[in-house]
């Protein structure tokens, strides 16, 4: 088994099921952050819910499946980049394989980066401040107009790393061949259009509605 998991398949298995772990956790957060556009007292009502003890257990949990997507990432990304140090023409490379999987670490890297500013802006302050008004918070900081781009432009870069990371995911735990590798993508797309469009379409609310 540990020599499995030090392996480079047992490396890709453990990303993939780490980045799977993470996508749910995408689908309940975009769910809460879209009732941003229903009003206070629904959004204030999800952030209570996300403080319950239940869910507060899933915190560290979810902290290290983060740890694990990115670590696994670096050291396959660095073995990777060893392993063929000569490096393909750019024209045979655009014809094999699409743009977001030949920059899926940088895109990762850039989602990480955000992630790092909202937990910044948003994570502390719900955990450590003395925030009554979640609502007032994320929707006056995405009045912004930079953040509000910056939120706008990582949530498409979080789409195109998706529109790969989901069906890569699931070919790599085995769960694809010809007839569902093309089902996969598909989906795929469609995780990634919803999570492009569900995330922008908030800081694009407050841009014209707000205050």
């Amino acid at each position: 088994m540990s020599n499995f998991l030090t392996s480079s398949i047992g490396k890709k298995v453990i990303m993939s099921l780490s980045g799977l772990f993470l996508i749910m956790f995408l689908c309940v957060h975009l769910s809460v952050n879209l009732l941003l556009l229903v009003g206070p007292d629904a959004f204030n009502a999800g952030c209570e819910f996300m403080a319950l003890p239940v869910i507060k257990v899933i915190e560290p949990i979810l902290a290290l499946g983060f740890i694990v997507h990115i670590v696994w990432a670096s050291i396959l990304t660095i073995q990777n980049q060893k392993a063929r140090p000569m490096k393909y023409a750019m024209r045979s490379q655009s014809q094999n394989c699409s743009w977001p999987s030949r920059n899926m670490y940088i895109l990762g890297a850039l989602v990480l980066a955000f992630l790092a500013l909202h937990i910044c802006n948003f994570w502390f302050s719900f955990k450590f401040g003395d925030i009554t008004d979640h609502y007032e918070l994320v929707s006056t900081t995405l009045m912004q107009p930079v953040y509000a781009i910056i939120y706008i432009i990582a949530a498409i870069l979080l789409g195109l790393h998706l529109s790969h990371g989901f069906w890569s995911a699931f070919q790599t735990i085995g769960f694809s061949n010809q007839i569902w590798r093309k089902r996969l993508e598909y989906i795929a797309y469609f995780f990634a259009i919803v999570f492009a469009v569900g995330f922008s379409i908030i800081p694009i609310y407050f841009m014209i509605f707000g205050k």
